[in-house]
C-alpha cells in the first residue's frame, strides 16, 4: 500500500471512530490571522510557492489547511512539520483567497505548545538567546572585531530590559521555563 492509500485509510478510520473534531476549524479561525482557513479551496498556490515544500515532501501548506477543514486535529497538534515553516509569507502573497497560511501555522504551533508543552530545541535556544543578548545568534567577540576591521558599523545595542519586560508581559518567560524540547528529526523524508 502506498503512502496516499495509507493516509486515506487512516482518515476513514478517524471518521469511523469519531476522532475528527468538526469544531477544530472554528477554534483555528478565532485566532488572529487564521480567520480565512475555511476559504482555502486547495488550488495549491501556497504549496507551489513555499520555499520549504520545494525541498521536502514532508511539508505541504495546502494539506495543512485541508486537514484543519476536515477536523483532523490529532494529525496536526504536535506534528513537528509545523516547525518547518519559515514564516516568509510567500504563501500569503500568492493566495487568491487571502488565506494566511503562515498565521495558521503560528496558531497551530501555539495550540501545540499549549496542549503538549513542547517545541523543537532550536526554537527554545533562539528565544533564550534573544532574552540574553537581543539577537537570535550569540555573536562571538571575534565576529564583532571582524565587523570593525571591515569598516562595518557596530550592531545596535538592544534594550535587554525592554525585551525582558516584553517576555514577562506576554508570559513567554514562563513558557520558556515550562516548555520541554523535542529532538526528533523534523526533516525526515526530505528529498
Amino acid at each position: 500500500m502506498d503512502d496516499t492509500s495509507e493516509q486515506l485509510e487512516e482518515d476513514w478510520n478517524n471518521v469511523k471512530t469519531g476522532k475528527i473534531d468538526p469544531k477544530f476549524k472554528y477554534e483555528i479561525m478565532r485566532m488572529p490571522g487564521a480567520e480565512k482557513v475555511h476559504l482555502c479551496f486547495q488550488c495549491g498556490t501556497c504549496t507551489a510557492d513555499c520555499v520549504i515544500a520545494k525541498f521536502t515532501d514532508f511539508y505541504r501548506p495546502r494539506k495543512i489547511a485541508r486537514t484543519i477543514q476536515l477536523g483532523l486535529k490529532n494529525r496536526l497538534i504536535g506534528n513537528e512539520a509545523l516547525w518547518l515553516c519559515t514564516t516568509c509569507h510567500t504563501c500569503i502573497d500568492h493566495c487568491p483567497q487571502g488565506v494566511e497560511v503562515s498565521s495558521i501555522i503560528r496558531a497551530l504551533r501555539n495550540i501545540s505548545m499549549k496542549n503538549l508543552g513542547t517545541m523543537p530545541s532550536i526554537y527554545k535556544i533562539f528565544a533564550s538567546n534573544i532574552l540574553k543578548c537581543g539577537y537570535v545568534y550569540l555573536m562571538p567577540e571575534s565576529r564583532m572585531k571582524k565587523r570593525q576591521e571591515q569598516g562595518l558599523p557596530p550592531l545596535p545595542k538592544p534594550n535587554l530590559n525592554d525585551i525582558e519586560k516584553l517576555f514577562q508581559a506576554t508570559g513567554f518567560t514562563m513558557t520558556l521555563e515550562k516548555t520541554k524540547t523535542t529532538e526528533n528529526e523534523i526533516t525526515e523524508g526530505a528529498n
